[in-house]
């Protein structure tokens, strides 16, 4: 099953009892901001307290203190007022993936071997459950056998927690198929020798379910029924897509209670569904002018293919943004298949939207590519090095509402990545 997020699990829920609740009682606070520098895609790590600016809701802040951070150690800092910066890291994985490829194994490779640490956190979650890595495994086992296991793990749940998306994408393909191909030798048909009319092509009684039939009967039914079937199918498509919304907020929160660098990488697979193309359709509304269930049907599949993002954006990048973590989004871009007499369309812009602008409310890394070695290399190495500044803001109202933050690099044309703000409470 595809459902993006649905195992925010017990695992992450327990966390959480065990994080403490600071109630703040006082006025004063101090806000840590992780930010990234870069000039073109190299980081800059000569910068000082005195090159940067921080504002919060267009107000100017005085910065406390500032810290450069490489990797798993404080390389400088500047200090105004002293701090104790938490720089120890947990990583969370998560596997949006409806098949495992060798370049994912490759970027397992190169995490295991070259990043993750004995003592960090390693969250892992895949389309079936979420594995927490223990630290004593790397004492117990060579890297290269965790690789291996890893590995093995997510071919194996990749291929169990994505049947049902896979089976229904199969089944869609099939039934389009037959769509395209019996709408044009039906509508040929006409009343005279040997033909068969548009009366006589009525439903049968709809005592069926999707489960009777193969993917290989489809083109023995009515070609109303068929139609009726490809409802079916897309509306169950889009049930097992579903974004579970508040299990994304949840998660959010959990994180928030959590100390320390939390970086979040999700892998998300490019997707594909193939379709009946539009001027198919507009034949079958031509041809069934005197039935209005079959042109309700093909109004429904019309509106399935228009897709919306119904989830309240702004507070899902508040929240993310408020919960100081790193989302780094890694968007797999699987080549386009070519079946004939299917259009096979891209069907990943709602989802991607919602990871992309999670990643850039957290001030994290988004890019797209074919090789996800490649792309989580380059995310790792640009999440690894950062600078942490403090301020004190001025003013500060406990009203719980969204502090907006900008920071700035003093007279230079430099890309500044930071979460957007946190919430007053």
């Amino acid at each position: 099953m595809r459902k993006i997020f649905i195992l925010v699990p017990a695992l992450f829920l327990s966390l959480s009892l065990f994080s403490q609740q600071i109630s703040e009682e006082t006025f004063v606070i101090n806000v840590e901001v992780p930010v990234r520098v870069f000039k073109g895609n190299l980081f800059i790590d000569n910068l000082s307290i005195n090159d940067f600016e921080v504002f919060e809701n267009g107000l100017p802040q005085k910065i406390e203190a500032v810290y450069l951070v490489k990797k798993k150690s404080i390389e400088r800092r500047e200090e105004k007022k002293r701090f104790s910066p938490e720089i120890s890291r947990d990583f969370y994985l998560f596997f949006e993936i409806s098949e495992f490829e060798p370049k994912l194994g490759n970027a397992v490779n190169y995490f295991i071997q070259n990043v993750v640490a004995p003592d960090d956190t390693l969250t892992i979650v895949t389309p079936v459950k979420t594995y927490k890595l223990k630290s004593r495994i790397f004492e117990a086992l060579p890297k290269e056998k965790i690789a291996a296991q890893l590995k093995k793990i997510l071919r194996r749940d990749a291929l169990v927690g994505s049947s049902e998306y896979r089976n229904t994408i199969e089944d869609i393909t099939q039934l389009a198929k037959s769509l395209s191909s019996s709408i044009q030798s039906r509508g040929a048909l006409g009343s005279g020798s040997g033909g068969a009319s548009i009366d006589q092509l009525q439903p049968q009684l709809m005592t069926r379910t999707l489960d009777d039939f193969s993917s290989s009967g489809y083109e023995n039914l009515p070609l109303d029924e068929q139609l009726t079937r490809y409802v079916d199918l897309l509306a169950k498509l889009k049930n097992i897509r579903t974004i579970e919304y508040q299990k994304l907020l949840e998660f959010a929160k959990i994180l928030k209670d959590k100390e320390g660098q939390k970086y979040v990488f999700i892998f998300y697979q490019r997707e594909f569904v193939p379709k009946v193309e539009p001027k198919i359709l507009n034949q079958y509304l031509s041809l069934y002018q005197d039935r209005p269930d079959v042109i309700y049907t093909v109004t429904e599949i019309f509106n399935f293919y228009r897709r919306e993002i119904t989830i309240d954006m702004n507070q899902l990048k508040q929240a993310y943004a408020d919960s100081s973590i790193s989302i780094h989004f890694l968007f797999i871009t699987t080549p386009q298949q070519h079946i004939s007499g299917v259009l096979m369309e891209e069907q990943s812009e709602d989802i991607f939207v919602v990871f992309k602008e999670m990643a850039e409310a957290t001030g994290g890394f988004s890019a797209s590519a074919a090789n996800p070695a490649s792309l989580f290399q380059k995310a790792l190495e640009a999440s690894e090095n950062y600078y942490l500044l403090y301020y004190s803001p001025e003013g500060y109202k406990k009203d719980g509402k969204f502090k907006e933050i900008k920071v700035k690099v003093k007279d230079k044309d430099y890309r500044v990545i930071h979460r957007a703000g946190y919430f007053a409470n």
